[in-house]
């Protein structure tokens, strides 16, 4: 399938609330930053997001906001020492990274009288 590019998207359609699996772009517009992270947060996924700025400061101001198990920004590719996973329906687990291990240990705590 060839990438298609939707213009005049908007939050209500569709094709801007499910996952959509093939080389598709919706271009939503926004008024300002925070409504284009309330566009960004309204949907029941949350797997990734891309932030793209000429400000790394303003990128990371904006993605601290999002709703997003993982963070993409000005281009950079999955890092496998990054955790993997996502928040809401895309899933609370996390792969990869450090933090991963814990999904095969089982803790114990033993406590003592004083």
């Amino acid at each position: 399938m060839k990438p298609t590019v939707f213009a005049d998207v908007s939050n209500d359609m569709a094709i801007a609330r499910e996952e959509i699996f093939g080389p598709v772009l919706c271009i939503i517009g926004y008024k300002d930053q925070a409504d284009a992270v309330a566009i960004a947060n309204d949907t029941v996924y949350g797997l990734g997001a891309y932030v793209q700025s000429g400000s790394l400061e303003h990128a990371h101001e904006v993605a601290a906001q999002l709703e997003a198990g993982m963070i993409y920004v000005n281009g950079a590719n999955e890092d496998p020492e990054a955790p993997f996973g996502g928040y809401k329906m895309s899933g609370n687990g996390r792969e990869w990274g450090e933090i991963a291990f814990g999904e095969f240990l089982e803790t114990k705590a033993i406590i003592h009288a004083a």
